[in-house]
């Protein structure tokens, strides 16, 4: 087409550089593509509840359920086969088990320890990773200790965020990730679990988590907000990128081995400011909000799901992360597996 209108026009023009060469086509688009993704990358969150034969429906995030374990072990399993890394596990608990202290979090024959053992047992061929943070367990839905003036207790959380890791540490998870942003608690468990004779269980740092209206159908699906405030006491402020690195300092120097920022998409710019700053694995939480808009889009037909999921994991990757946490992951682990269908790569 552009030879015949050459022909019947004026000359073309005459550039030197002309990137579009560099796109013409699928062969040359891949030869000099800067980011690639990979199933390998990704995580898949899942919700436990108790029971057998358990899947309930979350109405806020379609195609995710609370499971009971059978299903877990299920659904970790179709995960593993698409090439997915990962399961990281949230308990979805009963009102009774809940109390200030959260004490369920470090029992051994808790929900989330029976889980991570029936993983292992089951899907050894999986990275476990577990949710360190009160707010499961706790009357209050707080990530730390309220105290009776309402008030957030960092020093009295710390503790029980120890207890609670090297009791799923000793159920047999590879990496416990604390979720709750209180001060100092990476040095803590990192202690705790070096001196219950876990050295090599990671810690996944959620070390840049804002306080994001994009948590809304996570919350739902483990009944898990506040009883009364809210968390902007010890989550970050949405306005602030530099604190991040302050965040990222701290946990370096006390430990972590990986180090997130959540949410994702609307914090491309604090990921891409981690990973220029750190030599450490950065993740990226996908959260249920941005999930849940790329589904309910879908849903009206305002865009490919798939095209639309592939383009915001790429982002990223593009941006910096080494590790993705999504709910998509096992969608995008089999569109991954099929360039046909993998359309944002044709």
């Amino acid at each position: 087409k552009i030879r015949r209108r050459m022909n019947v026009h004026e000359a073309p023009i005459v550039l030197p550089h002309r990137p579009r060469r560099n796109r013409v086509n699928q062969h040359m688009r891949g030869l000099v593509r800067e980011t690639a993704l990979s199933a390998h990358h990704l995580i898949l969150p899942l919700f436990v509840r108790d029971g057998v034969d358990v899947k309930v429906p979350i109405n806020a995030m379609p195609g995710c359920f609370r499971l009971s374990i059978d299903h877990i072990v299920k659904v970790a399993q179709e995960a593993a086969e698409v090439g997915v890394a990962g399961v990281a596990l949230f308990p979805a608990l009963d009102d009774s088990f809940k109390t200030p202290k959260g004490d369920e979090s470090w029992n051994a024959e808790g929900l989330l320890q029976r889980c991570v053992r029936a993983l292992k047992k089951e899907v050894p061929n999986i990275l476990v990773i577990t949710d360190v943070a009160l707010d499961p367990y706790s009357s209050d839905g707080h990530d730390g200790f309220v105290t009776e003036a309402g008030l957030i207790d960092n020093d009295v959380t710390v503790p029980l965020l120890c207890k609670m890791a090297v009791a799923q540490a000793q159920a047999g998870a590879d990496v416990v990730a604390p979720s709750d942003m209180m001060d100092g608690r990476v040095g803590a468990i990192r202690k705790a679990l070096d001196d219950a004779g876990f050295p090599n269980v990671a810690i996944c740092s959620y070390c840049a988590k804002y306080a994001s209206s994009f948590y809304g159908p996570f919350r739902e699906a483990l009944d898990s907000a506040p009883r009364a405030g809210d968390k902007k006491t010890y989550q970050m402020d949405p306005a602030n990128k530099r604190e991040a690195i302050r965040e990222l300092r701290l946990d370096e120097a006390e430990g972590a081995d990986w180090v997130m920022v959540k949410p994702g998409l609307p914090y491309l710019d604090v990921i891409a400011a981690m990973h220029e700053a750190t030599s450490l694995p950065v993740a990226a939480y996908h959260v249920s909000g941005e999930f849940a808009m790329l589904k309910a889009a879908a849903e009206k037909g305002w865009l490919d799901y798939d095209s639309a999921l592939l383009e915001s994991l790429l982002s990223f990757r593009r941006a910096g992360a080494h590790i993705i946490f999504t709910y998509g992951a096992i969608d995008a682990g089999r569109l991954l597996q099929d360039p046909k269908r993998a359309k944002y790569y044709s």
